[in-house]
């Protein structure tokens, strides 16, 4: 891993790193967050009845958007031609709440992490929108990258 900022130059200035010289390489990205709320408003989630609909299958669909459009949301991200973006959400009685995992793939000349970061976020933010009028006490987290694959980086999972 490198120790020092690959977004800035040697003035500091922000800059879009240059990958033109990089090879297209098959690169994953898998990131995870959770939503955190009452028993009952998980309840009113999975049983498909909540006022504004499908919460899971809108918050599934909104994340997927979302990591098609990373580069437009995350300043000097490159933009990506997906090649797969998914998004799981689970409900986890323990939290209580739902756990989801956001994956993407690409085959190019750089990773999708901000693709899945941003698609597990997203997600999350939705599935906040849809059950906050029954539920302000949610709370969204923790967001993190859970693996990576390819790039010159080669592999990585969190421990």
């Amino acid at each position: 891993m490198s120790d020092h900022l690959t977004h800035l130059d040697r003035a500091g200035s922000a800059n879009m790193v240059d990958v033109a010289d990089k090879a297209h390489t098959t690169r994953t990205a898998l990131a995870t967050s959770c939503v955190k709320m009452k028993p009952d408003t998980l309840a009113l989630i999975m049983s498909g009845n909540a006022k504004k609909g499908d919460v899971l299958g809108t918050a599934r669909l909104a994340g997927i958007m979302a990591a098609k459009r990373t580069h437009d949301l995350i300043p000097l991200c490159h933009p990506l031609a997906l090649t797969k973006a998914t998004v799981d959400i689970e409900p986890d009685d323990q939290l209580p709440g739902l756990r989801i995992e956001a994956f993407a793939k690409v085959t190019g000349q750089t990773g999708v992490e901000m693709e899945a970061l941003t698609a597990a976020s997203v997600a999350a933010l939705t599935i906040y929108d849809m059950a906050k009028a029954v539920d302000r006490f949610m709370e969204i987290g923790p967001t993190r990258l859970l693996e990576k694959t390819g790039g010159q980086s080669g592999d990585w999972t969190a421990k």
